[in-house]
């Protein structure tokens, strides 16, 4: 659900900030072959009828608007994650308290 926001806004002309961080970020290392594992009954039809899977719709969502993922400072740093091993469309690390600070003002989703 959060990359669908994230692109549909995006593509729709608003500014889109995504924090990835925790068990989200492994998905995102160059190269990873693993997918997530479906949610629930929605996303295996999802899965079924060929939908864009989340890092699709990330990636999009920052090549056809304007949108910026942020991997988390923190979580780089516990993978031992250096420059280059993450997807070239990821925006600079930023640390949780960066983050919300540049969010302040600005409508919040959580996933």
């Amino acid at each position: 659900m959060a990359a669908m926001v994230a692109a549909v806004g995006a593509v729709s002309g608003m500014a889109v900030s995504v924090f990835l961080s925790m068990n989200a970020l492994t998905y995102f290392r160059k190269g990873a072959s693993s997918a997530a594992p479906s949610e629930g009954a929605f996303g295996v039809l999802l899965e079924e009828k060929g939908a864009p899977d989340f890092k699709q719709l990330f990636q999009q969502a920052v090549e056809l608007g304007e949108a910026e993922l942020h991997p988390c400072s923190m979580a780089i740093d516990l993978l031992d994650l250096g420059p280059g091993d993450l997807e070239s469309y990821l925006g600079e690390p930023l640390g949780l308290t960066k983050f919300l600070d540049e969010s302040r003002g600005a409508q919040v989703y959580t996933f």
